[in-house]
């Protein structure tokens, strides 16, 4: 499933292609297609996302909030648009570009009201100006719950995924199986910060890249990371391979049907 980043990528997208004039709206596999029919040449006024989740915003109609899931796939193309291939849900189609989402998890026509309340049922995005961390903190701080299995919680905070989770206590130094409530504030406080840097890196780079300067390959005389998922990473699958930084095997577990990854040694505490 994509993180957060890819998705506020994607809200980049659509804001550079479409926002600011009409589009042509449509459903070419036709699940979407009475949605499509109201919103077809109106207005795209607005674009964002919140963790896991885009919206797209048109004119006195609502807003399409989509949720790729685990098989979605949202891409864009130079007009003029070729036939629709395979199941098409969503079409978006201006004189420039068009943009087609297949498999999504949700595609919906909500209004105001309901966008608001998945808003307020997630937790604070590191990539969203408008984040309160402390809303996070509160959570964490009462939580018995693994500080591993809390970052993937998207009521406790939106967008981080397998990759960030794993990567972010690496960084810290800090025990996946560590109770929320056993974090100290200036370790929370230091999680966040560096979410919120590796994840812009991800919107601007369109990658996921987590290791230090002095740990990347060209400093440590390595090779670089072959693997579809990104760039260069500590633990995130390199289970049995050596730690980057002790030598240490990198073990993985199961973890709210997730897998977990972490430097036993380089994560003691």
């Amino acid at each position: 499933m994509p993180e957060g980043h890819t998705i506020h990528r994607l809200a980049d997208d659509h804001r550079a292609r479409f926002v600011g004039g009409p589009v042509r709206v449509t459903s070419p596999q036709g699940k979407f297609a009475d949605s499509a029919a109201l919103l077809d040449g109106t207005r795209l006024e607005a674009a964002e996302a919140h963790g896991k989740h885009l919206f797209l915003g048109f004119e006195d109609t609502g807003w399409i909030h989509i949720h790729l899931g685990l098989f979605g796939k949202l891409g864009f193309g130079a007009a003029p648009a070729p036939s629709p291939a395979g199941t098409v849900r969503l079409r978006l189609i201006n004189a420039g570009h068009y943009a087609d989402l297949r498999g999504p998890t949700t595609c919906a026509l909500i209004t105001e009201g309901e966008k608001q309340a998945i808003h307020d049922r997630l937790g604070p995005d590191p990539l969203r100006d408008d984040a309160v961390p402390d809303r996070a903190w509160q959570r964490v701080s009462r939580s018995r719950t693994t500080v591993a299995a809390l970052l993937m919680d998207q009521k406790v905070v939106a967008g981080v995924g397998n990759v960030y989770r794993a990567e972010v206590l690496f960084r810290h130094g800090i025990d996946p199986y560590r109770a929320g409530k056993d974090l100290t504030r200036r370790e929370w406080d230091a999680i966040w910060a560096d979410l919120v840097v590796l994840m812009r890196a991800g919107v601007r780079n369109n990658r996921i890249d987590t290791v230090r300067p002095e740990h990347m390959p060209e400093a440590m005389d390595r090779p670089p990371r072959v693997d579809d998922h990104g760039g260069e990473v500590y633990v995130y699958r390199r289970a049995n391979l050596p730690c980057h930084i002790c030598g240490d095997e990198i073990r993985t577990a199961s973890l709210a049907a997730r897998n977990l990854f972490w430097c036993p040694a380089c994560q003691a505490h």
